[in-house]
């Protein structure tokens, strides 16, 4: 028997009445009226992005976004994993749903065996107020997990109100725009659209007209708001929680307020999860190697979620001057922000 989905979407959904699907359809449609007075320009994406509340966002995240501003109502126990595209998102899904489900799952029947990540901690924007019926999260207990690249300027003004947790991970404006110029240009190539030229896309980027760009500002706003509350907001880097997994996961577990057990620290229930969680085993697993996964712009291949980045492997595909200039603009937009990268 198949094992049941971590995360049921139908749930939901299904106990709404046809009037309520209606109005829910109608508030969708004025949400799409109200994107096509937005500004659009080229950018790093599959077609013309728009502004939006000084964030650009492909076509398909604007309405769902606009639904999660509107309707989604956090409670104080919500832990919400927040990231800018590529920054290491599937990976820290992954050890996320492992800490706060440590106890659900037996090793050999967990979830992250048989379902990609993005299955087990939805988008707010990506999956779950994606389509045009407006779900009702009431139904899900708590401790509630979800997932958004949303910037933290444009967050609902409840998520601010309600002191839910948020766990921020950023990486390298140079790494991460590889693996996004990359990414977008299998998605690109599914959708039949020629691929964007490493000059054009590095122009791009640095114009900060990306999805969810531009880069510098998302990763502020959220360091700003770990250096004021940091009871709400905790600040990771990719590269340091590379290099110091278990230390860093002890930091998350205990933040979301489900902290290791002397008796987990001096056994290996630490090690079990990054194990569980490497990105080599996740890269192995069938479900990763032959699944597809839906993004609110197309399906793709659970594969292109892994691939092969190692920290400073942009080096080897940007010229010294494209590198120069990320770093430049790097440096002067963290400038007197005390945050480094």
């Amino acid at each position: 028997m198949a094992q049941a989905q971590p995360f049921s979407y139908e749930k939901c959904f299904v106990h709404k009445s046809r009037e309520e699907r209606e109005e829910d359809e109608r508030t969708y449609n004025m949400y799409k009226t109200l994107v096509q007075t937005l500004p659009t320009k080229k950018g790093l994406g599959c077609g013309d992005l728009y502004d939006y509340q000084g964030f650009w966002y492909e076509y398909e995240h604007c309405a769902p976004i606009m639904a999660v501003q509107d309707h989604f109502k956090p409670r104080s126990t919500d832990i919400l994993l927040v990231t800018a595209p590529k920054s290491g998102t599937t990976w820290m899904k992954a050890l996320m749903f492992a800490i706060m489900n440590r106890n659900s799952y037996s090793s050999d029947e967990h979830p992250l065996l048989t379902f990609n990540p993005h299955m087990c901690v939805p988008f707010l924007e990506g999956n779950i107020y994606k389509e045009n019926v407006i779900p009702d999260l009431n139904v899900l207990p708590s401790p509630r997990l979800f997932a958004t690249h949303i910037p933290y300027s444009s967050q609902p003004k409840l998520v601010k109100e309600s002191r839910c947790r948020i766990v921020y991970l950023c990486r390298n404006p140079r790494d991460t725009f590889v693996l996004f110029w990359d990414f977008i240009n299998q998605i690109r190539a599914k959708n039949l659209i020629p691929a964007l030229e490493l000059e054009d896309a590095v122009e791009m980027f640095c114009d900060g007209i990306t999805p969810f760009g531009p880069l510098w500002d998302h990763i502020l706003g959220y360091w700003k708001e770990s250096i004021d509350s940091p009871e709400n907001v905790l600040f990771l880097k990719y590269e340091e929680l590379q290099a110091q997994p278990l230390v860093h996961l002890k930091r998350v577990a205990e933040f979301v307020g489900c902290p290791f057990s002397p008796d987990e620290e001096k056994g290996e229930a630490l090690t079990e999860i990054t194990n569980l969680c490497s990105l080599d085993n996740l890269r192995n697993s069938a479900a990763n190697q032959t699944g597809m996964v839906d993004t609110a712009v197309v399906s793709v291949e659970a594969s292109v979620f892994f691939r092969q980045c190692e920290i400073g492997d942009s080096e080897k595909l940007l010229t010294t001057d494209m590198t120069e200039k990320i770093d430049l603009i790097t440096k002067t937009k963290l400038c007197g922000s005390g945050l480094t990268m």
